[in-house]
């Protein structure tokens, strides 16, 4: 062994590349597929919720469970071999049965799935198809045969992986509810490519009805975001043509903006997995290398006419919604600035009326300066005539002349006095 230490998740990120193998499948054959989507919001009883629901069907077959923790599991139940696949938002079983119903795509193949169990399942049906395996019988047999299974109107038909299969479906639902799914391998094609297409047709079905939820998730947002846009340019036009109070304005544009971020954080998860599964749909079809057959449309054509649409009006509802929520900030940040010049204008006209205000204090401080000298004199020549009186009545000096000679004295020290206490304060 080396002494070197390995990291705690080494081998299990290891293993991960290995997780999902490719089935082996000879045909004819058949398969039925089933995609159970999750809550959106699983609660914690909820999480396990697909592996307790794997493990109520392996047990009705007496099938071994799978580990703890598992996201994949692979093995014999009863007749059938069964793949499941627990992923993000979904879970996937498919049922591998070698022989094929003498009535191509009836539902009663269905049934492997038993009754009972559908009902318990932990979400609703994303997607179900029945996919039928046989030998290439040829160009016109396969013609003959897909005319009379699928609608013509939407029947897609190629050859695929340089010709060693033929594939064809028009991705409708059936009247039992399954989408169908028909395959032609020649003599030459091996089990694991037969397993492969097979995988790649039940992915290229499960992630296209998963990105089109982000098309519903739109349609539901459509009426809102028309509204909101309406409210939007209008607040913007009050702010361009003014007589609006600026802050009433600026509060109903911060509650449109909430709502548009609100409504952007819970759509943002469904529109990048909406742009994920796109991806791994076109990446899906293109893998499988596709030849026209017979002047029939092609899966790749099919997607570019009927699902391209819907995702450019998913990925332009997308950045409709992140240009209106980008213009509600920059609007709010333009009429913040408004009312900051507004109130700046105020807090000026008020600093002016302040200052008068202290002008007009300052005057009548003087005044009242002034008088406070005459009545602090008149009571000081007071208290000097009644100090100095004795002396001057010795010397023969009458009371008149002595208040005479001693207010201008007074007066001019009482104003000194108050000049310096001002002169200190100021």
């Amino acid at each position: 062994m080396s002494p070197i230490e390995d990291h705690p998740l080494r081998y299990a990120l290891a293993n991960e590349l290995h997780a999902r193998p490719f089935p082996s499948l000879d045909a004819p054959c058949g398969a039925i597929f089933l995609a159970i989507k999750r809550p959106e919001q699983p609660e914690a009883h909820e999480v396990d919720a697909g592996r307790a629901h794997l493990t109520q069907l392996l047990d009705r077959y007496g099938a071994p469970h799978p580990q703890p923790g598992a996201t994949h599991w692979f093995g014999e139940v009863g007749k059938f071999k069964l793949k499941w696949e627990q992923h993000t938002e979904f879970a996937t079983y498919t049922l591998f049965t070698p022989a094929l119903e003498d009535r191509p795509f009836d539902p009663k193949a269905f049934q492997g799935f038993p009754d009972e169990w559908l009902a318990s399942a932990p979400g609703p049906r994303i997607t179900s198809a029945l996919i039928r395996v046989e030998g290439d019988p040829g160009p016109a047999e396969i013609t003959k045969r897909v005319d009379g299974w699928f609608v013509p109107e939407s029947l897609a038909v190629s050859k695929v992986l340089d010709g060693a299969a033929t594939i064809a479906t028009d991705f409708r639902i059936d009247v039992a509810g399954h989408m169908r799914l028909a395959i032609f391998v020649g003599d030459v094609t091996g089990e694991r490519r037969i397993g492969r297409i097979v995988q790649r047709l039940c992915e290229i079905e499960t992630y296209k009805s998963m990105s089109m939820l982000g098309l519903a998730r739109v349609r539901d947002l459509g009426p809102r975001m028309r509204d909101l846009d309406t409210t939007l340019t209008a607040l913007m036009s009050a702010m361009t043509e003014g007589g609006t109070n600026a802050e009433d304005t600026l509060r109903e544009l911060l509650v449109t903006s909430a709502e548009l971020e609100s409504l952007l954080a819970q759509s943002s998860f469904r529109f990048g997995a909406t742009g994920a599964y796109e991806a791994i749909v076109n990446q899906r079809i293109d893998v499988l290398r596709e030849q026209r057959f017979e002047g029939r449309q092609t899966f790749a054509e099919f997607m570019m006419r009927r699902f391209d649409p819907a995702m450019r009006t998913v990925k332009a509802s997308e950045r409709r919604l992140q240009t209106m929520a980008e213009r509600a900030i920059r609007a709010g940040d333009l009429l913040r600035t408004r009312v900051d010049v507004e109130r700046s204008a105020q807090n000026q006209k008020l600093l002016e009326s302040m200052d008068k205000r202290a002008d007009l204090q300052l005057r009548l401080q003087k005044t009242v300066e002034g008088l406070s000298v005459v009545a602090i004199s008149y009571y000081a020549v007071n208290l000097v005539l009644y100090m100095a009186q004795p002396a001057a009545y010795a010397v023969g000096i009458p009371k008149l002349v002595l208040a005479a000679i001693t207010t201008p004295v007074v007066v001019l020290a009482v104003w000194w006095m108050v000049h310096r206490i001002r002169e200190k304060m100021e």
